[in-house]
């Protein structure tokens, strides 16, 4: 890797999200895929109804419950960027300045009460 131009600091973006198009691709997926699970499980009560009915009833509480879940998990919501810091992260080591009369210090103290000029 190469110096930039300007001699400032390069950035990697290996911690960056993925693109909406993919984030909405990937959650496509995902409820397809739940979808064939849950047609399975429909096909399987139908199947097994009159064979193994415990195994029937499994299947059919899957085939009925699955979508709900599906629906969850496909719209589980965009990752959070990994590694970023706070915008909001104060050093431990920095005292906080509030000014004159605050209780941070950072200015002179308050003047005591007495007459006033006018």
């Amino acid at each position: 890797m190469g110096k930039s131009g300007g001699g400032g600091p390069v950035f990697r973006i290996t911690g960056a999200r993925s693109s909406l198009t993919e984030d909405v691709r990937g959650r496509q997926r995902r409820y397809v895929v739940s979808m064939l699970v849950r047609t399975l499980c429909v096909l399987l009560a139908v199947i097994f109804w009159d064979v193994q009915r415990y195994v029937a009833f499994v299947a059919l509480a899957g085939g009925v419950l699955l979508p709900y879940f599906a629906v969850l998990i496909a719209n589980a919501g965009r990752e959070k960027a990994p590694g970023l810091p706070s915008t909001f992260a104060v050093p431990a080591e920095t005292p906080l300045m509030l000014g004159p009369g605050g209780t941070g210090g950072g200015g002179a103290a308050p003047a005591a009460p007495g007459p006033v000029d006018e």
